[in-house]
């Protein structure tokens, strides 16, 4: 895997949809899926409400994939905000999404939001000084989170330095001799050391983090998406 050669073809490409993820959180917009790719639109939902379709945005990426789970989001858009299980359960259905329970976690998380925080997320995103103590919080309180989806999360409203070990980077991270296996699941001691892996990984290669994590992706997947 030569990965200096493939960082080279694809960097501005990387770059810019770094960029669009801080973008998406300080502009009024959503993603889409169009023309097979992913897209920031115009929107008139509020910063809280986007932050939320985000939210669940990561939660149904969970054991999915970056397009199955925006359309799951399209599907469930319009009811994300006051709907209920059953009615978000149909939509995903409709949308193709294998795991239903995932409902239960949605409206779960917006009633816990709204009684803890008056959902104000933003603020709560905010309120905190550094992203690990964010991370570490948001693995605890949003159901259906751990440190992989709230590392997702974190790094799709552009907040930079975190590894996301899915499956596909803990491969990758195999095949170059950064781990010795490719753990079945990650408690939170090993999660974090094997994201110093990484990180030591992505300073070796003079490669950023956030970079490195579109990089191997697409070398597994052929897309930049998110």
């Amino acid at each position: 895997m030569d990965l200096l050669s493939e960082y080279t073809h694809k960097s501005r490409q990387i770059k810019d949809r770094l960029n669009l993820f801080k973008r998406f959180y300080t502009e009024d917009a959503v993603w889409a899926y169009s023309n097979g790719s992913l897209v920031l639109v115009p929107s008139k939902a509020n910063a809280n409400e986007r932050l939320f379709e985000e939210m669940c945005f990561c939660i149904l990426a969970a054991n999915g994939t970056a397009v199955s789970s925006m359309k799951a989001v399209e599907a469930s858009r319009h009811i994300l905000m006051e709907g209920s299980v059953a009615e978000i359960q149909a939509a995903l259905r409709s949308s193709g999404v294998r795991f239903h329970n995932r409902a239960e976690y949605i409206v779960y998380n917006r009633e816990n939001l709204k009684k803890d925080y008056g959902f104000d997320i933003k603020g709560l995103v905010e309120s905190y000084p550094d992203r690990f103590g964010l991370r570490n919080y948001l693995a605890l309180y949003i159901k259906g989170f751990g440190y992989k989806e709230a590392s997702h999360f974190l790094r799709n409203i552009g907040i930079s330095g975190l590894a996301i070990l899915d499956k596909h980077i803990l491969r990758s991270m195999h095949e170059l001799g950064i781990i010795p296996d490719v753990p079945k699941s990650l408690a939170r001691r090993r999660y974090l050391e094997t994201e110093q892996a990484y990180l030591d990984m992505s300073r070796s290669l003079k490669i950023d983090p956030d970079e490195l994590d579109l990089l191997l992706w697409s070398i597994k997947n052929g897309q930049i998406l998110k």
